[in-house]
């Protein structure tokens, strides 16, 4: 995989926000948008949407110029999957299977400061937002996902998605977090010059943007980064067919500067 390589900047796009272009082993190549905040002045929270819709609509509706999809959801009603908190309170939310429900990997919010890790390295109550989604891609400023192994369960525990989110190339979101800045990462796919990534890609990709952990979000048709009031990405149901807009999602990390 051939490092990550800027075409033409946009001419509106925020200072922050870097689409790139990456080239794969094969050939095939797949669009990345990174959007950066810096971790000293970034307030990053976890939010529960009241109802599902498109992050972007969210995000104009309630003036919200910068978030990420977040974890994954049960359709078609759109309850939360995998352990949820804000404010230091569970929220409803459907359980991943046992075991992997005390396995799988969150992000951790506290006071605006985000830590990613396996749900293991933090309390059974902790105060502040916790989304739990995964698989872990990085953990250590190393790569956390090896092709064969499975050791969160997303490949047995397939049942409670669409597909084995393990296999194959996709769009797909991760948060990750660098020395100094937080990451907001989406990656396009399902079309002919759009070939998305797997994970092990995804881990790479992050590894080069400076990444010490980083955590895979929802993707496919979920897949969707605001940055600057806008989507960044670009949202396809099945190959070549583009959802305007993204599509309807429960949960979201909202970027905010510091008061």
């Amino acid at each position: 995989m051939s490092p990550l390589i800027a075409p033409s900047a946009e001419p509106t796009a925020p200072p922050n926000l870097r689409t790139l272009r990456l080239a794969l082993r094969d050939g095939a190549e797949t669009t990345v948008h990174v959007a950066a905040y810096r971790r000293a002045d970034t307030r990053a929270r976890i939010v529960r949407l009241p109802q599902p819709e498109p992050l972007v609509d969210w995000c104009q509706r309630t003036g919200t110029p910068d978030a990420l999809v977040g974890g994954f959801f049960v359709r078609p009603q759109g309850r939360p999957l995998g352990e949820l908190r804000t404010h230091g309170i569970q929220r409803e939310s459907t359980a991943f299977d046992a075991p992997w429900h005390r396995l799988r990997a969150c992000v951790h919010v506290d006071r605006g400061e985000v830590a990613i890790a396996p749900r293991t390295a933090f309390c059974t109550a902790p105060r502040g937002d916790l989304l739990q989604a995964g698989p872990l891609l990085v953990r250590g400023g190393e790569t956390a996902v090896h092709a064969g192994e499975d050791p969160e369960g997303f490949s047995a525990g397939s049942r409670q998605f669409d597909s084995d989110i393990t296999a194959g190339r996709y769009p797909r979101a991760a948060l990750a977090v660098t020395a100094d800045e937080l990451l907001a990462v989406a990656c396009d796919g399902r079309a002919h010059d759009e070939a998305g990534l797997t994970l092990e890609e995804l881990a790479t990709a992050l590894l080069d943007l400076g990444a010490l952990s980083a955590l895979n979000l929802d993707g496919g048709g979920s897949t969707s980064l605001v940055c600057g009031g806008q989507l960044r990405n670009v949202p396809r149901a099945q190959q070549d067919r583009v959802l305007p807009g993204g599509r309807a999602i429960s949960t979201a990390i909202a970027f905010a500067p510091r008061p």
